[in-house]
């Protein structure tokens, strides 16, 4: 039997080895505060202004800013993708948060401008704004080079008001995140970092609201499906992907009644978002009626399968320091393969228990974790990862002609979206 095999089948040794790596890093972070807090300082060029990040656990970075000369708290996470800044500092994922980039040399192809396509949306970005509350890199490249560059990241970052910060050690730095976990961080430009913070997790507010439209926005209206896609903090390229595929695109916000409207759509479709999904109670609610007695395709990404997991009657928890970047190896449970997969989320489903009905889909090869799940009867999936993947890889971009092509079939086979005889109750539970 193959290793990918052997983990399809059994994760628990990948559990395990996950347990015991938790458990050295928790042995070196309880020497490691017998030490004072960690205080680094990158020499500033002359004439430039000075940066300072404080983490709430004590630890502090100076170095020189190349943004905007503004303060700001947030949840210091870190991604480990090689290029595709524009795409994450636009991924509505990243609302909130501190964005460390773990790649050394940021900036040197500069930020391109600000086109669209065919359907309406930003060619090279994921949202119409950048999204984090701020950037560390290492090495920020004050020139850069690029034949679709319309301007620099720190022009970029100046323009929408972001704070930005080089020369941190962010090797350094994200071996105290993985060590303690992802942690609140002050970002400030001038002489002296912040003698007093007001510490504010993002995470206690409802970050998908914030992060959803708030009307019907319809894209390719001349597509042969409808397919209604709940916006918990959407990539343009998830919108992209569906209309690529010939689908008419319905974009109804997070909390927007799809139980009313079932009959009218040929699938479902949970996007990704930020923050914890705890909040989304409208959502789930309306997802666990739906599955009641919806017949057609459901599928969900990020945020939408937590949301999946969670009507399905599984938990969530928080993940110590969450994965993200371009290089997460997933199992697919069904075939043994393994695919490489980009992520971005701090939140997982607890998949150790399985209501009946539901099965796993995805697992991560990395620490166990779960990357999907699947309704052994229903057409209802859903996956961690992003099969999108602007930056890529495009290991797993069939999974959107997988599912538009699946709901097409049933459309055609003359599969109703709800059965008649549960019309009315629908109707009811919906007014209950």
């Amino acid at each position: 039997m193959s290793l990918l095999a052997a983990l399809a089948s059994n994760p628990a040794p990948v559990k395990r080895a996950a347990s015991m790596v938790a458990g050295v890093m928790a042995r070196s972070l309880a020497s490691a505060t017998e030490k004072p807090p960690l205080a680094a300082h990158y020499p500033v060029t002359p004439g430039s202004l000075t940066a300072h990040l404080q983490l709430r656990s004590g630890e502090t970075f100076t170095g020189g800013s190349f943004g905007a000369p503004v303060s700001t708290v947030g949840e210091t996470v870190f991604t480990t993708s090689l290029v595709g800044y524009p795409e994450s500092m636009t991924d509505p994922s990243y609302r909130g948060q501190l964005l460390v980039f773990t790649q050394p040399l940021i900036g040197n192809y500069g930020v391109p401008g600000r086109e669209r396509d065919a359907f309406g949306l930003l060619r090279h970005f994921e949202s119409e704004k950048i999204q984090c509350r701020g950037i560390i890199v290492g090495d920020y490249a004050t020139k850069y080079s690029h034949w679709n560059a319309v301007e620099s990241l720190s022009q970029w970052c100046e323009r929408e008001g972001i704070p930005a910060i080089t020369g941190v050690d962010t090797r350094a730095l994200v071996h105290i995140l993985r060590g303690q976990g992802s942690t609140l961080g002050s970002l400030n430009v001038g002489a002296n970092k912040s003698e007093s913070v007001e510490w504010v997790d993002p995470n206690d507010d409802n970050l998908v609201a914030q992060a959803s439209t708030d009307t019907v926005r319809v894209f390719n209206p001349d597509g042969d499906v409808h397919v209604a896609l709940i916006d918990c903090g959407v990539k343009y390229n998830i919108i992209r992907s569906l209309c690529a595929q010939g689908a008419r695109v319905s974009l109804v916000p997070w909390n927007h009644n799809i139980v009313d409207e079932l009959a009218s759509f040929d699938g479902i479709f949970i996007s990704n978002g930020p923050g914890s999904p705890a909040y989304c109670t409208e959502t789930i609610e309306q997802l666990r009626q739906a599955y009641s007695v919806y017949q057609r395709p459901i599928f969900g990404i990020c945020m939408g399968n937590q949301l999946m997991g969670l009507a399905a009657g599984i938990n969530v928890y928080k993940l110590p320091f969450g994965n993200r970047g371009h290089n997460q190896p997933a199992v697919d449970l069904t075939n043994g393969k393994c695919v490489i997969t980009s992520q971005n989320h701090g939140y997982a489903l607890d998949d150790s228990t399985m209501p009946m009905g539901w099965d796993r889909f995805y697992v991560n090869a990395n620490d166990g974790s779960n990357e999907g799940i699947r309704h052994v009867e229903k057409p209802f999936r859903s996956v961690q990862f992003h099969p999108e993947a602007k930056g890529g890889p495009l290991d797993t971009a069939h999974l959107f002609a997988d599912f538009v092509n699946q709901v097409r079939a049933m459309k055609a086979a003359g599969v109703p979206a709800i059965a008649d005889i549960v019309n009315e109750s629908v109707k009811q539970s919906a007014t209950a």
